[in-house]
């Protein structure tokens, strides 16, 4: 009985939170311009790290370490990324919540094609 009032009483509180005005993003519309900087900065995101993982410093390390220093090397593009949300009003939760999405992305692809080429090199196919 104890547990049912315990969760009665804080059933405020997390509704409270949820419904907190400045972690919801009410209809705003990116313009086409803002939506072309943002495409335009994630191409330079993978550009950079399509460019980084060429470089011959990161085959000779373990591929969660040659991955994890990349995704480092090209994290001021991911900045830039989140200053044009930002200066369009998008709330600080939502413009984070994607480029963590994009940042995980980004991680699993580039740590699949490291292991890969490390499986060539290992192999003698490279």
């Amino acid at each position: 009985m104890k547990k049912i009032v315990f969760i009665a009483a804080l059933f405020p509180v997390f509704t409270a939170s949820a419904n907190d005005p400045k972690n919801e993003w009410h209809n705003t519309v990116l313009s086409d311009d803002t939506m072309k900087k943002i495409q335009a900065v994630k191409y330079d995101y993978k550009k950079c790290v399509v460019d980084e993982m060429k470089k011959t410093t990161y085959q000779n390390l373990d591929s969660r370490k040659a991955t994890e220093d990349i995704i480092k090397q090209c994290e001021s593009e991911l900045a830039k990324m989140r200053e044009i949300y930002l200066q369009e009003k998008v709330p600080d939760v939502i413009a984070d919540r994607h480029l963590k999405q994009m940042r995980i992305q980004t991680t699993r692809s580039l740590l699949q094609e490291i292991m890969f080429a490390e499986a060539a090199r290992k192999s003698g196919g490279q």
